[in-house]
């Protein structure tokens, strides 16, 4: 049982480390940079402070205020169910990234919600005049672990 839970703490530990670089980001871009305001930095990349009141892409941003709290709710399930997860799976190497980076991220946008009424996204590539939408540092960690996780189940179907 202590090796289970030493398992768990080093997974909680990879997203609370996502959580705080996430946070400490966001921090020095809100000082850095006002809402709207757009910094050229390479031929490919700006960074710019943009608040998304929505979901991935600002899907429903445009609501009325109830996606702040259906989001969060959402976040909060999620993030529960994964550390029951991690917690029953903490042997397995990949599966227990993926889960912790998802969680790193969906808690750092969760604290930006209820902190904020909405999520502070900063990074912005770009090329020529196509914009990917901005993103953050938990956004990022949530996509990567989404990667590693479709892979682990692609490698465990293949076995």
């Amino acid at each position: 049982m202590a090796k289970k839970n030493a398992g768990l703490m080093l997974w909680l530990g990879i997203a609370a480390v996502i959580v705080l670089l996430d946070q400490l980001s966001k921090i020095t871009m809100s000082r850095l940079l006002a809402y709207g305001q757009s910094e050229y930095l390479t031929s490919f990349f700006n960074l710019v402070m943009v608040y998304n009141k929505g979901a991935a892409f600002s899907f429903l941003a445009d609501s009325s205020g109830w996606q702040r709290w259906f989001f969060s709710a959402l976040a909060l399930s999620v993030s529960i169910f994964i550390v029951w997860m991690l917690n029953r799976n903490a042997n397995q190497r990949m599966f227990c990234w993926s889960l912790s980076l998802i969680l790193g991220g969906a808690v750092g946008n969760l604290i930006d919600r209820l902190v904020h009424g909405h999520v502070i996204d900063f990074l912005d590539f770009h090329i020529g005049g196509w914009h990917w939408p901005a993103f953050n540092v938990a956004d990022a960690a949530i996509t990567i672990g989404a990667v590693l996780f479709v892979l682990d189940e692609l490698r465990r179907v293949n076995r």
